[in-house]
């Protein structure tokens, strides 16, 4: 019976020890799996358990060892691994009551895991749980359109991988579809659940040509709708292939016949041969594409630079020159320079640690001089002792940052731009290894030592570019390299968020406006969807997007298409758990845009970025998050929930005053809890 469930679990199963991510760094074909998780459990017998969860075994000493594993590591940060294995165990031990509560475990703790959704959505549907079904069918196809391929699946044997989950799940929801419509009376509900289920068979057929599980249950949802010939063919199709469910196959074709044929004028051998043929053409002619086809827009390649927009659109330029946004990445000019360079010192041995938005920094025993930040007639220096014993001294020719945190960087001869190991916090006044406070182990950058290599691990080009500059590419339509990277603009500009205008500006100035759609550049931000509206701001602020460089080595827009672009994004999983709270949420701001996805305002409601923020608005220079309501934070949430700007309502709701910081929505539906550079940011999964 569960047939389906199995082949799945053997392409996946035994799952391969996961990988790390560094936070804050860029996912891409050429560095998505730089470390194992494993490394950074620190407890030596938890992370011997640990690994014995991905050693081959039979179903149930998996599910032994990984309920050992929950019951003596309660407070482990791979709890979500750990349930999936015990559920996927007891999958195949055919224990799917059990199976489904761990499965539930793990997917609070990681709900994007459709390696997981399909085998819940499969069993919730032949335990006739019809709903929980449709809803995890729902959100494993979601997934397996949004991520790419987890690291437990080899590369050659993912295409085949993701036609099976996508089959099985669409045969989750088109039989639980099912299970809804026959429950229901005659009428136009019960005929819209039977079309919605017919749909989703045919799409599991789709990826499964010659699955007759999915040939039988699709005929019975054509014949509930009394689509009795599509019904017969797929009848006649189970009918021939044999198995479990060849005798009810047959008598459900013997009814249709006794049907269509109360005088029989043809024979049921004929009859069913017939049907049998249908289908096998029908199959064979069969070309129907798996995803919905986009049409391709105009080619998206006039890019004019923010200074084209200054002479029609000044003001908004002046606040945008003012913000955050235009000042990621400047050349040096001494008054950008916002860290303390007179004479301060930075010492190896040091360790920074931040916890609960406080960093302090612990001398270590064996510490020892390695750099000098110094002033040297009016221009801003880093001195570095290296490895020959000697100090060199590289001047500062760009600042990255302005507001809380401030990085610096140096341009070597042949033009590559490489980025100090150390960072100036503003907030806490302090110079700190910001690398060594966020990344997992291993980690070069981590290590200032690696300085002097001047290599991929400093590059700006590599790491930094892609969230802090406009128009990336590589003019060797590589990926990114140390070299043959280059940018239009520092900072992000009009255009990274906009869109390609120079069409636009060329029509203005000879005066032929003519209309355009919304998401057509530049675009109108007041009239497009919330998706779309999120997705460009995503191509900053989503840390999971993996980078693929385009045609002509595009890295950070695209050249066709929408500018912004719909890229894969890496498995949660496959991240540092310095990304990630014990129970799951999001702790770092890298991921802000993955946490917003996660609420329901953004599901369920047309929440966008741009419900509470402006980056171009009128106080900008003073308003470092770009706030659209930072004085009465209260407006963010009642444009929707209205009944909440009652002060009386907000007092019932909170048991706080109308007035007092406790009854500000944002304080209990937005908590400080993420962190950013070394400060608490507020939490954007709303709905927590």
């Amino acid at each position: 019976m569960f047939q389906r469930l199995r082949i799945i679990a053997i392409l996946l199963w035994p799952l391969t020890c996961l990988v790390a991510q560094d936070i804050d760094s860029v996912p891409s074909p050429q560095k998505r799996n730089l470390a194992s998780i494993a490394d950074e459990i620190t407890d030596s017998a938890e992370r011997s358990a640990f690994l014995q969860l991905f050693k081959p075994a039979s179903p149930g000493e998996m599910r032994t060892r990984a309920e050992a594993f929950l019951a003596r590591f309660p407070q482990s940060g791979f709890l979500a691994q750990a349930y999936e294995v015990a559920a996927r165990g007891c999958f195949d031990l055919g224990e799917y009551e059990q199976g489904l509560g761990h499965a539930q475990q793990s997917l609070t703790l990681l709900p994007e895991n459709p390696l997981l959704l399909v085998p819940v959505a499969d069993v919730e549907a032949r335990q006739n749980l019809s709903s929980a079904a449709i809803g995890h069918a729902d959100e494993a196809l979601g997934g397996l359109d949004r991520f790419a391929r987890a690291a437990s699946v080899r590369e050659e044997d993912w295409p085949n991988v993701k036609q099976r989950l996508k089959s099985t799940a669409n045969f989750a929801k088109g039989r639980a579809l099912l299970q809804e419509a026959l429950a229901q009376p005659a009428g136009e509900g019960r005929k819209q659940l039977l079309k919605k289920s017919e749909a989703a068979l045919l799409e599991a057929q789709h990826f499964s040509h010659q699955d007759l599980e999915i040939a039988y249950v699709l005929g019975l949802a054509q014949f509930s709708s009394g689509r009795t010939l599509e019904a017969s063919s797929n009848f006649a199709a189970s009918y021939r292939g044999g198995g479990e469910l060849a005798p009810k196959a047959l008598e459900s074709l013997q009814a249709i016949y006794r049907l269509l044929y109360p005088k029989p004028t043809v024979s049921f051998e004929t009859f069913a041969q017939q049907a049998g043929d249908r289908w096998a053409a029908a199959l064979q002619n069969s070309n129907k594409a798996t995803e919905k086809q986009v049409p391709a827009r105009p080619a998206a390649v006039s890019y004019f630079g923010s200074d084209s927009c200054r002479a029609c659109h000044a003001a908004i330029y002046q606040h945008w020159s003012e913000s955050g946004m235009s000042k990621m990445f400047r050349p040096y000019a001494s008054q950008n320079i916002i860290g303390d360079f007179k004479n301060k010192e930075f010492y190896l041995g040091d360790e920074p640690e931040y916890r609960g938005g406080k960093l302090e920094l612990k001398r270590g025993p064996d510490r020892h001089l390695f750099a000098r930040m110094a002033v040297r007639e009016n221009r801003h220096y880093f001195d570095i002792l290296q490895s020959d014993g000697k100090w060199h001294s590289y001047p500062v020719d760009y600042t990255i940052g302005s507001k809380f945190e401030q990085a610096y960087a140096t341009k070597l001869p042949n033009g590559e731009i490489h980025v100090f190991p150390m960072q100036y916090n503003f907030l806490h006044k302090q110079w700190v290894n910001f690398w060594k406070v966020i990344d997992g182990p291993g980690s070069e950058r981590a290590d200032p030592r690696t300085w002097e290599r001047l290599d991929a691990s400093t590059s700006y080009q590599a790491i930094c570019a892609v969230c802090h500059t406009s128009q990336l590419r590589n003019t060797k339509r590589g990926g990114f390299d140390v070299n043959n990277v280059e940018f239009k603009e520092p900072g992000i500009d009009c255009e990274m968020c906009h869109g390609p205008s120079g069409g636009h500006v060329l029509e203005m100035s000879e005066h032929e406006y003519h209309p355009k759609e919304p998401l057509d550049p530049p675009v109108n931000f007041h009239k497009i969807d919330s998706r779309k509206f999120v997705a460009i701001c995503a191509q900053c602020h989503m840390q999971s997007a993996i980078r693929n460089p385009g045609p002509d080595g595009e890295l950070n827009y695209i050249s066709s298409g929408e500018f912004f672009g719909d890229r894969l994004r890496q498995p949660f999983g496959e991240f540092s758990r310095k990304g990630f709270y014990k129970d799951g949420r999001f702790r770092q701001t890298t991921f802000i845009v993955e946490a917003l996805e996660r609420s329901r305002c953004f599901k369920k409601a047309e929440v966008s970025c741009g419900s509470c923020h402006d980056p171009h608005s009128d106080d900008s220079a003073s308003n470092p998050t770009s706030l659209r309501f930072r004085d009465q934070p209260d407006l963010m949430c009642t444009g929707c929930h209205n009944q909440f700007r009652d002060p009386v309502a907000i007092t019932q709701h909170s048991h706080h005053p109308a007035e007092s910081e406790a009854s500000r929505c944002i304080s209990c539906h937005m908590p400080r809890i993420m962190d950013a550079l070394l400060f608490r940011a507020r939490y954007h999964q709303i709905d927590d």
